[in-house]
């Protein structure tokens, strides 16, 4: 109920949970912590680093980009991008994935000319089909697996997952080659990188000392190339007016203006004002040279989410202004200062423009410039690819177990310097990992006090009167129904109990139940909120929430179609 209900965050959630089932007796208080020291949360802890090390790799970049001249249709271009992020999304997180390619891909649109609407919705969606190769792909392949180990005694294997995995990437990759045709392309998106940056809105504060008192309006519009409109002035304890050309500016006047951030940059320099919000003025002490603008999208994670600017102090504490914002694909209108971000919307900062990526993975913002800008900077390349080789090799040949692979891997990942120790922490998505660790006793009770049981008694009086491959095709729509409302780890945790009792009761194996699991609960692609993959791209490409049906809905039709024939045949019933 509380995740349904969505006003508190999914891992304090989980946290209360916990809380009431060890209260009330449901989980035994000496197994109530059990699941920080399961492995599930090894695996994925390890795995989130690994795929940042491969994440900082531009081999893979580089390699698409040396395609481009020869992606010269929209079709090819949704082909190359989404097909690469599909097969990266295989061998590590799905967003990091599809975080390495969200930049490169607006530049792709932006020489091209192409709607970024255009190739970002299958991006994101491929890299949720692409997680379901194989065991690491995705949280609740490792998931499933667990409670096969606990059911049959061995868990799934590394590439148990690939038959089914593929034949559905198979199919949801042709129709995301064609499908993209169903989106929405005369819509303007907000992000064209640091290339062709559509107008944002800005407050500017004009001080007695500016040159522009005293001045008009169109005196101030036709400073330097004439790139800066005044949109409203505001006085008079927060009266706001739509001014009028001739309008004289007044010492005090607090300026709502639209311009592409770096007209702004040259306004402020020339016209002697400073900004209202995040700070005053541009970084202190740096000259103009040395000043970045770029754009970013705010991430899932992001310590700016629901707070305001005003509250953050974003230059005092973090050196970088706020310049302008877009949410959605649509413009602003309330005060910059008063307004609380929300994952997906697209900022516009400034600031020290050395200092620049190590400020936005502070703050959780994801560049929305190419890496062959040289934002990012230069790292040992080659080596996360081969410690993650490496390490699915040693699974996949049993020479190691899961967790000993994978953290054997991201250890070495840190030792060799791909990443820093404090970027390795970074990578661990710390409320991921509270959430399946207050889950799991939870999950583990669902089975050990028969709620499963009771569940099950219902899904299958349906699936009695449905021929044996209907209880996978029950199973699987009732995990892809369930993820939008709680998360897909938590669908995972809270299904594969049910799913393992509904298997005993029709007396059939429960290997086919599990993989339903799987695969309905990483396919979420109906709403903007389901998936952090989903909310990534909503700002830069300028969704809105109703155009993931368009895409969504055929997709998991044919999902549900070719999972209920693959996932019986492939497992056997």
């Amino acid at each position: 109920m509380l995740f349904v209900w969505n006003r508190l965050r999914y891992d304090l959630a989980a946290m209360l949970g916990l809380l009431v089932a060890t209260a009330s007796g449901v989980v035994p208080p000496g197994q109530a912590f059990a699941g920080f020291g399961d492995p599930v949360v090894i695996i994925i802890a390890s795995a989130l680093v690994v795929s940042a090390g491969v994440g900082k790799s531009g081999v893979i970049g580089r390699a698409v980009r040396s395609l481009e001249p020869r992606i010269r249709t929209t079709g090819m271009r949704v082909a190359v991008l989404t097909g690469t992020v599909t097969v990266l999304s295989a061998f590590m997180k799905n967003i990091g994935a599809l975080a390495i390619f969200l930049p490169i891909a607006i530049q792709v649109a932006w020489r091209s000319g192409t709607p970024a609407s255009t190739l970002l919705m299958p991006m994101a969606f491929g890299s949720l089909i692409g997680g379901l190769v194989t065991l690491i792909g995705t949280s609740p392949n490792i998931i499933v697996s667990r409670v096969r180990a606990e059911l049959l005694g061995s868990p799934f294997a590394m590439f148990d997952f690939a038959p089914v995995g593929l034949g559905i990437v198979a199919a949801g990759f042709a129709f995301l080659v064609v499908g993209w045709r169903l989106l929405p392309s005369g819509r303007r998106a907000t992000a064209t990188a640091a290339f062709d940056i559509e107008p944002y809105v800005s407050e500017v504060r004009l001080p007695a000392t500016s040159p522009l008192v005293g001045k008009t309006v169109t005196d101030l519009e036709a400073l330097g190339e004439g790139g800066v409109s005044v949109i409203a002035i505001i006085r008079e304890a927060e009266r706001r007016y739509v001014p009028a050309g001739h309008w004289t500016l007044f010492a005090d006047d607090i300026l709502v203006v639209q311009s592409d951030p770096h007209a702004l940059k040259a306004f402020i320099g020339e016209a002697g004002v400073r900004l209202e919000g995040a700070g005053k003025g541009l970084a202190k002490g740096l000259p103009t040279s040395d000043i970045g603008v770029v754009e970013a999208v705010v991430m899932t994670n992001s310590p700016l989410i629901a707070c305001s600017p005003a509250e953050l102090a974003l230059r005092q504490r973090h050196g970088v202004n706020l310049l302008g914002i877009s949410r959605h694909g649509d413009r602003i209108a309330a005060r910059l200062h008063n307004l609380r971000f929300q994952a997906g919307d697209v900022l516009v900062l400034a600031g020290s423009a050395e200092a620049m990526p190590e400020t936005l993975r502070g703050l959780g913002c994801l560049p929305l410039v190419d890496r062959a800008t040289g934002l990012e900077r230069r790292r040992q390349e080659h080596l996360p690819l081969v410690l993650l080789v490496l390490a699915m090799g040693a699974v996949g040949f049993n020479l190691l177990p899961v967790p000993a692979a994978f953290f054997g891997a991201a250890v070495l990942i840190v030792l060799f310097g791909v990443l820093t120790l404090k970027e390795a922490y970074e990578a661990i998505e710390l409320p991921i990992l509270v959430l399946l660790a207050c889950l799991i006793p939870i999950s583990d009770a669902i089975s050990r006090t028969g709620t499963a049981d009771l569940i099950a008694e219902g899904l299958a009086a349906v699936a009695g009167v449905l021929p044996p491959a209907g209880a996978v095709t029950l199973v699987l729509v009732t995990a892809m129904i369930l993820t939008p409302f709680l998360n897909n780890a938590a669908t995972a945790l809270i299904m594969a109990p049910i799913a393992a009792s509904l298997a005993q009761r029709l007396g059939l194996n429960p290997d086919p139940l599990l993989m339903a699991v799987a695969v309905g609960a990483a396919c979420d692609f109906l709403t903007p909120i389901g998936h952090q993959c989903n909310t990534l791209v909503m700002g830069p490409g300028g969704y809105r929430f109703g155009d993931y049906w368009r895409l969504g809905l055929p997709l998991s039709t044919i999902i549900v179609v070719v999972g209920s024939v693959l996932i019986p045949l492939v497992w056997g019933l």
